[in-house]
């Protein structure tokens, strides 16, 4: 093959190779996996870093209060409250359940029957449940008490299969946890800056997470939250793939580049 015909056919493999890289964005898939580092992390010191700190509970929290004594008739005045509406964990993010509860009003307090007002805000849900116990003895001998978040819920926003706020049936959800409910990430979700939205006493907290690392697991964010938001950005693909503009300034390059190369071809 002569020279002139090799330079033909580089020019020719060059021009296909902009094309197509022009209409995939060329984007890279090596940041898809999760934990890439896992296998140089030591596994004691992976342990440690993974710690769980039961949430408090703030105003505006509902919680699911059962009491139950020798005489199961006895606990009904108390355990009686109004039905309040929770958002399910569905696509649709509708009103779709109805949770009964004690509403933890401004002040950080729940009403009961024949205990009165009790102070929950700031406490842990076993701190609050032997505070109740303690008043509810003055009326019945050895209560049982059951109390639990009933709208412990956090919200799962972007490029996720499912996106849509979800009730969770107990305190100690991480964010794979919530990622796994939403059906995981769409492949278009940047795996590499998760961001999470916090609510701490009425101020906001961010925080950016990245999956393809094994740090997630020492983050404070690790473990979620009652009401935490987590966002799930859109790599440059999905970017490039919603720009109208650029997609028509690709199609006009393209046609450019297939214009040369077919001259390139032809010519003698």
């Amino acid at each position: 093959m002569n020279t002139y015909k090799l330079n033909r056919n580089k020019c020719i493999y060059y021009a296909l190779l902009i094309t197509f890289c022009l209409s995939t964005s060329c984007v890279s898939n090596k940041k898809i996996a999760y934990f890439q580092d896992i296998q140089t992390v030591n596994q004691a010191q992976l342990e440690n870093a993974i710690k769980f700190t039961e949430p408090l509970i703030q105003s505006d929290d509902i919680l699911s209060i059962n009491i139950f004594t020798l005489n199961p008739q006895s606990g009904t005045v108390v355990n009686q409250a109004a039905s309040t509406p929770t958002l399910g964990g569905n696509t649709n993010n509708s009103l779709s359940t109805q949770s009964t509860g004690f509403l933890v009003d401004k002040n950080g307090e729940i009403e009961l029957s024949l205990v009165g007002k009790v102070k929950v805000a700031g406490l842990t849900t076993y701190q609050a449940r032997e505070l109740i116990r303690e008043k509810v003895s003055t009326f019945y001998k050895e209560p049982n008490i059951q109390l639990r978040f009933a709208n412990f819920k956090v919200s799962v926003l972007g490029e996720v299969s499912s996106p849509s706020a979800y009730t969770l049936p107990n305190e100690k959800v991480s964010i794979l946890d919530a990622l796994s409910l939403a059906g995981d990430l769409t492949i278009y979700g940047r795996r590499d800056n998760i961001l999470i939205v916090r609510d701490n006493n009425g101020k906001k907290e961010f925080a950016r997470l990245d999956l393809n690392s094994s740090n997630i697991f020492s983050s404070p964010f690790y473990y979620l939250k009652q009401n935490d938001v987590i966002y799930v950005e859109p790599n440059k693909r999905k970017v490039s793939a919603s720009n109208s503009a650029q997609i028509q300034t690709i199609s006009v390059v393209a046609s450019v580049i297939s214009v040369i190369v077919l001259a390139i071809a032809n010519f003698k």
